[in-house]
């Protein structure tokens, strides 16, 4: 069962589907979700204000550290200066990742906050669910 339903603060259509989890706690994630996140076997689980929260996982991109090696060749360094400053660089790289990514994570969990669950309105109820 899936629903196409638009956030109150967006108007890009945010695709709800019900997922059924395994007795092993597995679920499958379906194929035009995995394909359009360009998922491989790894994701990031994010647990937040009693949701879930699934985000691809991305690599360091060599190209990444190639970039810094030929802007300290542009800078004019070589030899071992060229290497001592690399290590610099380098060394400073995870922990501006590590901000990015705590700074990802506090937006993340604002969205969650303010998360809007339209699935009573648009299926109802279970019959489960109401008083009697």
């Amino acid at each position: 069962m899936k629903a196409r339903i638009r956030r109150k603060q967006e108007k890009t259509p945010v695709e709800k589907r019900r997922i059924h989890i395994s007795s092993k706690r597995q679920i499958t994630i379906p194929s035009k979700y995995y394909n359009a996140l360009g998922l491989t076997n790894e994701v990031d689980c994010i647990y937040a204000n009693d949701m879930l929260i699934l985000t691809p996982v991305r690599n360091e991109d060599p190209a990444f550290v190639e970039e810094i090696l030929s802007d300290l060749i542009q800078q004019g360094y070589s030899g071992q200066k060229l290497l001592i400053e690399f290590k610099n660089k380098v060394h400073q790289l995870r922990p501006a990742v590590e901000k990015l990514i705590k700074e990802a994570d506090a937006l993340a969990k604002e969205a969650s906050a303010n998360y809007v669950d339209y699935t009573n309105d648009i299926f109802g109820k279970d019959d489960d669910e109401t008083e009697a």
